[in-house]
């Protein structure tokens, strides 16, 4: 019965398969305007989109996890050249990783956590939430991007249980996304909270170059070029407050911070792409990277 199930999902949704593709609807007049955007893609397995004048991004729903693994609660992020939104209408074509002249997706998160996805470090390796539920957008547009998401429990080894709620804010004029995490725990004990950038998200399986800065408790990625789609920029930054070093696993690039079970903590997610118009290379990147100025109050 699942299995049928499923393939009568597949069936009547074939663009969120990619099996058939429908043209870019172009933006009309009204929506050819500066602004942020939220959306929940109920035909594509409830992806949840968010975007600004800047960047795009999208976290996955439960329903991919059977769709088209494997799936993971990593953050994708897609290159953009226009400043208003433009993800849903591409979305809809079936035919997101082309370029249709507003912007691309070819950035493959995989099992990864993609930009600024996070986990708890233990015991030398990191362990993930499934995909995100119970969406509740606060806020979409015009000068916000704003909604929060859970992550139902997941297992810590055999150590403890936790589970998260974060809060995703992106105002207008930025890369970053604000992210304010609070992780319920079965054990009161602290957590060592890994937030990572994927390794090798763009084709060919090429490393970017990756920069760890620990007096600011920064970490910022300049991906290889992919052909004509040029490159993706990632960056994460955490207080410094909270820092706890810097380590890898086989997916990721990890930067850790110390979190207390129930408390929230903050931290900021960042991307960009290098034909999106404000960062055509990596020391453009780097500068803006350095320039930031977080919040981290709760």
């Amino acid at each position: 019965m699942r299995s049928a199930f499923l393939a009568l999902v597949l069936l009547s949704a074939p663009m969120a398969a990619g099996r058939e593709h429908a043209p870019l609807r172009p933006a009309t007049p009204e929506e050819r305007k500066a602004r942020t955007a939220v959306a929940i893609a109920d035909y594509r397995f409830d992806d949840l989109l968010w975007e600004n004048d800047r960047i795009a991004h999208r976290i996955y729903g439960r329903a991919l996890e059977e769709a088209e693994p494997p799936s993971s609660s990593g953050i994708d992020a897609w290159g953009k050249r226009v400043r208003w939104p433009f993800m849903d209408r591409q979305l809809r074509t079936g035919d997101q990783h082309a370029d249709h002249g507003e912007g691309v997706d070819f950035y493959n998160v995989g099992t990864g956590r993609g930009t600024g996805g996070l986990g708890v470090w233990y015991d030398n390796k990191l362990w993930t939430s499934r995909n995100y539920v119970r969406p509740r957008i606060l806020q979409s547009g015009p000068d916000v991007a704003d909604f929060t998401v859970d992550y139902d429990p997941w297992p810590v080894d055999t150590l403890r249980t936790v589970r998260e709620t974060r809060r995703f804010t992106l105002p207008a004029g930025t890369n970053f996304t604000r992210m304010s995490s609070t992780i319920a725990s079965s054990s009161d004990a602290e957590l060592i909270v890994g937030i990572g950038i994927s390794k090798r998200p763009i084709g060919g399986g090429k490393l970017g170059e990756v920069r760890k800065d620990r007096a600011t408790a920064r970490l910022s990625w300049w991906g290889p070029a992919d052909g004509e789609k040029g490159r993706m920029a990632a960056a994460v930054i955490v207080d410094p407050a909270a820092f706890a070093g810097f380590v890898e696993d086989a997916d990721n690039y990890l930067i850790l911070v110390r979190v207390q079970p129930g408390r929230p903590f903050v931290y900021y997610s960042g991307a960009a792409w290098a034909l999106g118009g404000n960062f055509a290379t990596q020391d453009a990147w780097n500068s803006y990277v350095d320039a930031q100025r977080p919040d981290f109050r709760p």
